[in-house]
C-alpha cells in the first residue's frame, strides 16, 4: 500500500473535492440554464481531473515516476513552443541538441546534482547550441534563431525542472513529505491564476497592459495577490518548511511572478497573432497556455525556498 504523507494526502483530499463541487456546479448550472452552452466549461472541468488526477497519481507512485512526468511535460512544452516559433530550415539539426537536454537536466534532478542541475543549462547548452549553429555555416538569421532556441530551452527545461528538483530535497516536513513542496507550488499558481480572474470578473475596472492581456486587471491582481497571501500563509507550515512569516512572502512571491509569467506567454502568442499556443488540452489550449505561469513561479520559489531553509 501507497505511504502517502497525511498532510499532502488532506491537501489532495480537498483539491478533489473542489474539483467534484465544481462539477456538481456545472450540472446544475446546465439543467438550470439549458439554453446556455456550457461546452467549454465542461472541458475546462474535465481536464483539471485528468491533469490533476496524473499529477497526483505520479506524485503516490514515486519520486523517480513523479520527475519523469516534468520531464514529458517539458518535452510537450518546449516541441509546442518550437511549433509556434518560426525557426531556421538549417536549425533543425541543433533543436535536436535542444531535445537532448531535457533527459540530462532531468537526470542531474534525480539525483540530486544540484551543482550541475543550476549550471547544466545556462553555461553549457548555452554555449553548445550556438557552437553548433556555426558549424552549420548559416550566418542569416542567426542571432534571432540563437536567442529563440536559447530562450525556449530555458523556459521550458530549465525553469519547469525546478519543480522536479523540489521532490529531492531533504525533507524537513515529515508530514508533508517531498511531494508537500510540489503540491504547494502547483495549488498556490494554479489558485492564483482563479483568483486573479474571480477578482477580476467580480471587481475589475482598471486594465493593468490592456495592449497584452485585455482581461487583467488591478483589481484582479491585487485580489489575487491578497487571496494567495492568506491561503499561503496557512498552507505554507502545512505543507513546506516555511514559517508563516516566509509562508506569507512565497505566497506574495508566487503571486506576483505568476502574474508575469502569464503576461509574458500572452505576448509571444500577441505577436504571433494566436488565440492559444496548441489544442493538447481541452477548454485550456496548449501546455503553454497551462503552464505560463509556473514557468516563472518554479524557480523563484524554489531559490527562495532554498535560501530560507536549506
Amino acid at each position: 500500500m501507497f505511504n502517502i504523507p497525511p498532510h499532502s494526502f488532506n491537501v489532495m483530499l480537498v483539491v478533489l473535492g473542489l474539483l467534484l463541487t465544481a462539477t456538481t456546479c456545472r450540472l446544475i448550472l446546465a439543467r438550470a440554464k439549458p439554453q446556455k452552452d456550457y461546452t467549454e466549461l465542461r472541458q475546462r472541468i474535465q481536464s483539471w481531473w485528468w491533469m490533476i488526477g496524473i499529477i497526483f497519481v505520479c506524485l503516490i507512485v514515486s519520486q523517480t515516476t513523479a520527475i519523469i512526468l516534468f520531464a514529458f511535460i517539458s518535452f510537450l512544452a518546449l516541441k509546442e513552443f518550437f511549433s509556434i516559433v518560426p525557426t531556421r530550415q538549417a536549425d533543425r539539426r541543433v533543436l535536436f541538441w535542444a531535445y537532448i537536454s531535457i533527459p540530462i537536466q532531468y537526470y542531474f534532478v534525480s539525483i540530486g546534482w544540484y551543482g550541475m542541475f543550476i549550471i547544466f543549462i545556462p553555461i553549457y547548452i548555452f554555449l553548445l547550441l550556438p557552437m553548433r549553429m556555426v558549424l552549420i555555416g548559416e550566418t542569416k538569421g542567426f542571432i534571432y534563431s540563437a536567442g529563440i532556441i536559447h530562450w525556449a530551452v530555458m523556459l521550458t527545461v530549465f525553469c519547469l525542472s525546478h519543480i522536479a528538483y523540489l521532490l529531492v530535497l531533504p525533507v524537513q516536513n515529515q508530514a508533508a513529505g517531498d511531494m508537500g513542496l510540489v503540491i504547494f507550488l502547483l495549488l498556490m499558481t494554479q489558485l492564483n491564476d482563479v483568483c486573479q480572474y474571480i477578482w477580476g470578473k467580480l471587481l475589475g475596472r482598471h486594465k493593468i497592459i490592456p495592449k497584452v492581456s485585455p482581461n487583467k486587471t488591478w483589481e484582479g491582481f491585487i485580489g489575487g495577490v491578497l487571496s494567495i497571501a492568506l491561503v499561503s500563509t496557512l498552507l505554507g507550515p502545512y505543507l513546506t518548511p516555511l514559517s508563516l512569516k516566509f509562508s506569507l512572502l512565497a505566497g506574495l512571491l508566487i503571486s506576483g511572478s505568476g502574474f508575469i509569467g502569464d503576461v509574458v506567454i500572452s505576448s509571444i502568442k500577441r505577436d504571433l497573432e494566436i488565440k492559444d499556443s496548441g489544442s493538447l488540452i481541452p477548454g485550456h489550449g496548449g501546455i503553454l497556455d497551462r503552464c505560463d505561469s509556473l514557468i516563472f513561479t518554479s524557480p523563484l520559489f524554489f531559490h527562495f525556498l532554498y535560501y530560507v531553509n536549506y
